[in-house]
């Protein structure tokens, strides 16, 4: 109904806008899954998270930790509860995380924050224990990337087994390698060694890196489809495994809001990356069982 209502070319732009996320978990029914929030991983405001169980949860349960985006400056857990909900319709038990932001926080407050939420995720008697995987979308991938491929995070967090604990990363619209020039991501990332982005420290800790899907949009112009493109490549070469997902057309944001089911029900099928998540999870799975 409401794609016959907007112009042609209206509801695509609207959807990409980034404030229908909210929108988006309010038209995605619970499916009887269990929504526990505000848990406190850590001291201070920003280290909270949310976990959504699915129904019939036991400690075997795959679990799903996604970190939003926003640019390391803005951003909440709130607004995913729409991914949370499609996930555990599947099965998969789904923690969002708050993470610091500029201007209290800088590299690599945010990565810290991450690998903190995961070490009290294994350790949290509310969360299931079955295979682990980290997910993020933008600034939130790139967090994701950095605790998949560089393993002194994770270390350092003290979560049992480090980074060989995760089944699998999922890379939405990331950036993995760029030398910011714009403010404030100058200043973000003014502590990092040259001052660059840079989820890989070196080629050597891609080698015993974790699964990745790697999703991009083609028409990407804020993160473009070469970040992807290059650690696919690099991580295949280090005898690693790597899917890369390109989603035709699709901008910065539109990969992500097409995990929505409104947005599925809006005909945005051709860019079901729902589906290309969920395949890559289960196989994953599969993988670490028969390992």
């Amino acid at each position: 109904m409401l794609r016959r209502l907007l112009p042609g070319g209206l509801l695509p732009r609207l959807l990409a806008s980034g404030a229908p996320m909210r929108l988006a978990g309010l038209m995605t029914p619970r499916a009887g899954a269990e929504e526990l929030r505000g848990l406190r991983y850590g001291q201070g405001p920003r280290r909270l998270l949310d976990l959504t169980l699915p129904k019939g949860a036991d400690a075997a349960t795959p679990l799903l930790v996604f970190f939003h985006g926003g640019s390391w400056q803005t951003g909440s857990r709130g607004d995913y509860a729409f991914l949370a909900r499609a996930f555990a319709a599947e099965g998969i038990a789904v923690a969002l995380p708050d993470y610091r932001l500029w201007p209290t926080a800088r590299w690599p407050d945010f990565i810290e924050d991450g690998a903190a939420a995961l070490a009290w995720l294994r350790g949290a008697p509310q969360a299931p224990r079955g295979p682990l995987f980290v997910m993020g979308h933008s600034a939130g991938g790139f967090i994701a990337a950095a605790l998949a491929l560089d393993p002194r995070w994770l270390d350092a967090a003290g979560l049992a087994g480090g980074r060989a604990a995760l089944a699998g990363a999922v890379l939405v619209s990331a950036p993995i390698a760029w030398q910011p020039t714009d403010e404030p991501i100058r200043s973000i990332f003014a502590r990092a060694p040259g001052g660059r982005i840079a989820a890989v420290p070196d080629a050597a800790t891609l080698r015993g890196a974790p699964p990745h899907l790697l999703i991009h949009g083609t028409a990407d112009t804020v993160v473009g489809p070469f970040h992807s493109e290059e650690l696919a490549k690099a991580l295949q070469q280090a005898g690693g495994t790597a899917r890369l997902h390109r989603v035709p057309g699709a901008g910065h944001v539109a990969p992500m809001v097409a995990m929505s089911a409104p947005a599925l029900r809006w005909g945005w099928a051709e860019r079901d990356t729902l589906r290309a998540t969920l395949r890559f999870l289960r196989q994953a799975t599969s993988r670490g069982s028969a390992a």
